[in-house]
């Protein structure tokens, strides 16, 4: 457990460097592009992302997982990453013109044509990083990221001020990626396999397959809204439900993807040792609610001030859209984890399913409300992820014995903390409600109250996250004294 506390921790810093770069970047870039500017790059990326997610063709999970790593499987996954990254990104360049002129924005195909070359680097560090995740060596990532968002800030900033717009997120992202792999060649050990190789491909491509799968159809949940909004709306529309959504994709960089890279090894480490995920699943529901559900309802209660501090005047209109979808975040949450414990468990082919079951709900939950507009579209995707999180459950019931009552034990001291810890903003805001003038007050103050209460309701409610907290306090003290 002691070197999975310090991958969280690792990749804890990694997230939140990330989260600093980001939001340094958000803040001056949210104040000069527009609403369509902003939009035309969401939907880009989403395509983008979709390749990538195409791209990555399991070949880390499938690394992770394996119990005998050997050279050959090093070279084979290698070969596997190496063929489809450069196919995806011919397919993307290629496919650009054409996604351009169904949104009728030629803005859309000029970013995925730069985009598009960054799957052609890619593959030279992905195997790499794959293989320090599977070690639980989260030390390179967090060098990589820290390089990669330095440069990423630099190009955005400058380019956004000389007026390259859109563009200049397009540039920034293949910088960034460019950066990532150049550090990722630089701390790969010496006797590192570098070069692709056959034997073994078979077994990648069947573990791939399956794999890929629920990655790709989740990426493809995660980006309908874009996608659909952009072409029954307008790219306005897209870039007002990013904006709406930049508070839940603060709490994924901050958290979400500081824990889930530690999961999958965490819950395979479970499958080798105990002979099933379960304990450790229940951990991390635990652990990620006890964080996530007090962040996210201190967001849909302090929308206004938040959205007003992070992204200007301009986005105020996206308020009350944000109160939804912080909702959606919570829900989705609990069960966030489900495909990596049925990866550890080998269960490729009934984690794939799960996936493309849950992401057709999002989607048929947005068709069905997006005449309502954007407020429609984020209603109909709360009642696609509830659907969804109970249909979870009963899988992960069925393959590693996960009960109701297992969940509820789990999830009580999180809901006793999000409680408490919003307290003080919840009353706050009845007695003061939140306007123009008080914003920043409301939001600075209001934020700070309600971190101190999340440290004394930890302690009240006697959550398992105090026992990590309580770790981290005495190493820090062991550092400082030595």
């Amino acid at each position: 457990m002691g070197s999975v506390r310090k991958s969280i921790g690792y990749s804890t810093l990694n997230g939140w460097t990330g989260v600093v770069f980001q939001l340094v970047s958000t803040v001056v870039v949210a104040r000069i592009l527009t609403p369509e500017q902003t939009g035309v790059f969401a939907v880009a990326a989403v395509f983008a992302s979709l390749a990538s997610t195409f791209r990555d063709f399991g070949v880390g999970e499938y690394l992770i997982q394996e119990r005998e790593l050997t050279d050959d499987a090093i070279r084979a996954a290698t070969t596997v990453n190496i063929a489809v990254s450069w196919a995806m990104g011919v397919l993307l360049f290629l496919l650009a013109p054409w996604i351009a002129q169904f949104y009728r924005n030629p803005g859309v195909g000029e970013v995925m044509r730069v985009m598009a070359f960054s799957f052609l680097l890619i593959p030279f560090g992905a195997v790499t990083m794959a293989w320090f995740r599977r070690e639980l060596d989260f030390r390179p990532l967090v060098l990589a990221n820290l390089a990669s968002s330095t440069v990423s800030l630099v190009v955005v900033l400058v380019m956004a001020l000389q007026g390259h717009g859109y563009m200049s997120l397009a540039w920034s992202s293949l910088a960034g990626v460019a950066v990532t792999v150049l550090v990722s060649m630089w701390c790969r050990p010496a006797s590192f396999p570098r070069w692709p190789g056959l034997r073994g491909v078979r077994k990648v491509v069947d573990f791939g397959k399956f794999a890929s799968g629920i990655y790709i159809f989740g990426q493809l949940g995660r980006g309908a809204p874009e996608m659909i909004i952009g072409r029954v709306q307008d790219m306005a529309s897209v870039g007002m439900f990013s904006r709406a959504n930049g508070m839940v994709e603060i709490f994924h960089r901050l958290v979400m993807r500081s824990i889930m890279p530690v999961c999958l090894p965490y819950f395979a480490q479970g499958m080798r040792e105990h002979g099933s995920p379960r304990k450790g699943l229940l951990r991390t529901m635990s652990l990620l609610s006890a964080v996530g559900w007090p962040f996210l309802l201190f967001v849909g209660l302090a929308a206004y001030p938040a959205i007003r501090l992070m992204y200007g005047i301009q986005w105020v209109d996206a308020v009350p859209l944000s109160r939804i979808l912080v909702t959606v975040a919570a829900v989705e949450l609990v069960y966030y984890p489900a495909k990596e414990a049925m990866l550890a468990q080998g269960k490729a082919r009934e984690s794939n399913t799960l996936q493309l079951i849950m992401q057709t709900l999002r989607v048929a939950g947005l068709f069905g409300a997006i005449p309502w507009g954007l407020p429609g579209a984020a209603w109909g995707l709360l009642v696609a992820v509830t659907l969804g999180a109970v249909l979870s459950h009963l899988y992960l019931a069925r393959h590693i014995g996960l009960s109701v009552g297992d969940v509820v034990r789990a999830l009580r001291p999180s809901l006793g903390v999000a409680l408490v810890s919003t307290a003080p903003m919840s009353a706050w805001l009845l007695l003061m409600p939140v306007n123009e003038s008080n914003f920043v007050r409301v939001g600075v103050l209001g934020g700070l109250a309600c971190a101190l209460a999340w440290v004394l309701a930890v302690r009240v409610c006697r959550h398992p996250i105090g026992e990590e907290l309580q770790r981290v306090q005495q190493l820090v003290l062991r550092r400082r004294n030595a």
